[in-house]
C-alpha cells in the first residue's frame, strides 16, 4: 500500500469493519488484510487493537470474528459526512504562488469532535510527494491544527506561496521534506513559514 498520513489507514479500516458489522457480518483478520493489501495479518491486528483501545470497537475474547460495535449508536458514529470547500491548488514542488480559487465542495467524513471550519481541500500540482503516494491532480483534505507535529504531511505557507511537504522539526529549525529524491529539502527562515494544516485524506479520480 502507498504511504498515508497518520490515522488515515486506521479510519479506513474502521469504516470497512463498521460497514460489515452493520450488515450483520464480522470480517475476519484475513478478510481485512486482503481488502487493504497488507503484507502481514499482524498489521491488521495492530490497527484493530488500537480501535478497541480508542473505544470505537469492542472485542469478544476467544472468537476469531469477535469484533462488534459499541451498543450505543452515538458511540460508533465516529464521522459525519460534511461539505468541505475545495479552495484551488497547492504546489508539491518548491514554494509556488498560492492559488485560492473556490471550486465548490467535497463530501468528507469529519469526526464528531471537530468543526467543519477546521477542514478544506486543495488540488495538488507537482511530483515532490510522489513517494508518499500524492500525485499531480490528486486532491488532499487538510485539517487545520494549532500545533503541527513533526513527521506529518502538511500544507505550509511562506508569505503568499504554499507547498505540501512532510514536516520535520529539529534543533536546526523547520524543514519541509519532499518524498521524491529529485526535489530538495526546503528550509524556510525562522518565523517566515506558517503551517496551514495537516493532510488527513487523499482523493484521486480514476480516468
Amino acid at each position: 500500500m502507498p504511504k498515508t498520513p497518520p490515522g488515515q489507514t486506521r479510519n479506513r479500516i474502521f469504516r470497512f469493519v463498521r460497514d460489515r458489522l452493520l450488515e450483520g457480518d464480522s470480517p475476519s483478520l484475513r478478510e481485512v488484510q486482503r481488502h487493504f493489501g497488507f503484507r502481514a495479518v499482524e498489521t491488521v491486528r495492530s490497527h484493530l487493537s488500537a480501535l478497541v483501545e480508542e473505544g470505537r470497537l469492542i472485542k469478544k475474547s476467544g472468537r476469531s470474528r469477535g469484533y462488534r460495535l459499541p451498543s450505543s449508536a452515538s458511540d460508533w458514529s465516529f464521522n459525519r459526512l460534511q461539505p468541505v470547500p475545495l479552495l484551488g491548488e497547492v504546489a508539491a514542488g518548491g514554494f509556488e504562488e498560492a492559488i485560492e480559487n473556490p471550486e465548490g465542495n467535497l463530501p468528507v467524513e469529519i469526526p464528531d469532535s471537530r468543526d467543519l471550519s477546521d477542514y478544506f481541500a486543495l488540488r495538488v500540482r507537482g511530483e515532490s510527494m510522489s513517494g508518499a503516494g500524492i500525485l499531480p491532480g490528486d486532491t488532499v483534505i487538510v485539517e487545520r491544527r494549532a500545533a503541527p507535529v513533526s513527521g506529518q504531511i502538511v500544507v505550509a505557507l511562506l508569505e503568499e506561496e504554499a507547498t505540501v511537504k512532510r514536516l520535520h522539526l529539529g534543533p536546526g529549525g523547520m524543514e519541509l521534506r519532499p518524498e521524491n529524491p529529485d526535489f530538495n529539502i526546503l528550509r524556510p527562515p525562522p518565523g517566515s513559514c506558517r503551517i496551514l494544516g495537516r493532510v488527513v485524506e487523499l482523493r484521486r479520480q480514476i480516468r
